[in-house]
């Protein structure tokens, strides 16, 4: 029989929680699952905020309006973020892997059914849905394990991680605009080609991602808990209204400036637009984890994208849109990198990353996804005229600011010297 001491001894085991293992925060294997991550932005967020390519040219050729348009980009984003939920929350539970590979075939092959398609609604189905899923499948599930190896560099990790987005968003917009516009190669061989780039760049991640903590088996898809957490609600709303407005440029720049001010060669816009992303989504991570705090980099990138957008209203020649479109890069790439970093920093337990990332992710998917329609519809009611969307965009980010202001009051009160 055990002693009372050997039974005590047992009972405090039993209940004693998993240990977990503290992120290494650099080393070779950690910074290869940043380059990992990387390529998932490069093939998720990239291809979306390559979607005004498509905005274009799907307006041109299929004899639907641009609201009608705007969904295919809208529901692609959606569950881009949407099902984050679930994707996060299964990552967890040590099923990685299996969501990964899912939603990479299911990116390829609707590339591949998008080539095929030549109505409206085989393209919301392949390019939209089938694309949308194997979007969020990867992106969240990619993001919570790169976050895994790091605390301190999480910030960084995840800035040289979203960079990823504006490497995609030159990448792909350019070769449909040199193999649609400027070939013969045609729009479904166009296609074909968008999915073998984004299969040959995920084979060095489907190689060596490899999950850092160990499955968490039990917990709820959604922690219930969080809405009671003044700093939680306060960060969510204030990125809903983020990305109601931040989209509006990636969508409609292309269309705006060859039907409004007649640039000829449009698409490059769009290009110049993720380029300087790079910096967007590098520089303003470094400056908040070294300087200024993570959410107030967020507050003041957003305030500058919101300005931005009523200044584009003031903008009737090419010269003065090229300069806008550098800034607008530079700060709304900053507004999005910020965002994932923000969103993994909602839990201070490293195995609920996951599952808080995907809810956040998931709710403003549904800005994600009413964003692009609703602009669009504006720009019909006004008659082609841009006006009425570049202010609904506007003010949502600014509405986006000051919940992000009151995130940082419950955190720290009305102290302005604190780097948070």
């Amino acid at each position: 029989m055990q002693s009372d001491a050997e039974s005590h001894h047992d009972d405090d085991q039993a209940v004693e929680p998993t240990k977990l293992p503290t992120p290494p925060d650099g080393g070779t294997r950690a910074w290869l699952h940043v380059f990992f991550c990387h390529m998932v932005f490069f093939n998720t967020w990239g291809v979306t905020n390559s979607y005004g390519v498509f905005q274009q040219y799907y307006t041109q050729t299929l004899g639907h309006p641009p609201s009608d348009i705007g969904w295919i980009g809208g529901v692609q984003m959606f569950l881009l973020f949407g099902i984050g939920v679930f994707s996060g929350r299964a990552s967890d539970a040590g099923y990685f892997r299996h969501c990964f590979v899912a939603g990479v075939i299911l990116q390829v092959l609707g590339m591949c059914l998008t080539s095929l398609g030549t109505r409206y609604y085989q393209i919301f189905l392949s390019q939209a849905v089938c694309v949308g899923l194997g979007n969020g499948l990867i992106f969240t599930p990619g993001l919570s394990v790169m976050s895994s190896y790091f605390q301190k560099r999480r910030i960084v990790a995840v800035g040289l991680s979203a960079a990823g987005a504006a490497t995609g968003g030159i990448v792909y917009p350019a070769t449909v605009n040199a193999l649609l516009y400027h070939s013969s190669v045609g729009y479904p061989w166009t296609m074909r080609i968008l999915g073998l780039i984004m299969l040959i760049t995920h084979i060095p991640p489907i190689v060596g991602y490899r999950p850092y903590l160990p499955p968490r088996s039990i917990g709820p898809v959604v922690e219930w808990q969080a809405f009671r957490e003044k700093p939680f609600v306060f960060f969510v709303a204030g990125m809903f209204f983020n990305f109601w407005g931040l989209y509006m440029a990636f969508f409609y720049l292309g269309i705006f400036a060859r039907e409004t001010i007649h640039v000829t060669d449009s698409l490059n816009l769009l290009i110049l637009l993720n380029g300087v992303g790079v910096l967007g989504r590098t520089v303003p991570n470094f400056l908040g984890e070294r300087f200024v705090g993570i959410l107030n980099m967020t507050i003041i990138v957003s305030i500058i994208s919101a300005t931005c957008v009523y200044c584009w209203a003031a903008i009737h020649n090419s010269t003065g849109l090229y300069g806008w479109a550098v800034i607008y890069g530079i700060a709304g790439g900053g507004a999005q990198a910020l965002f994932p970093a923000m969103a993994t920093r909602q839990t201070s337990e490293l195995d609920k990353v996951g599952t808080r990332t995907g809810m956040v992710l998931s709710i403003v998917s549904l800005a994600c996804l009413t964003s692009p329609a609703i602009q669009g519809a504006l720009i019909e009611r006004d008659g082609g005229k841009y006006l009425a969307a570049q202010l609904f965009s506007a003010s949502s980010i600014i509405v986006g600011a000051g919940f992000l202001m009151l995130s940082r009051w419950s955190r720290v009160g009305m102290m302005l010297k604190v780097k948070i």
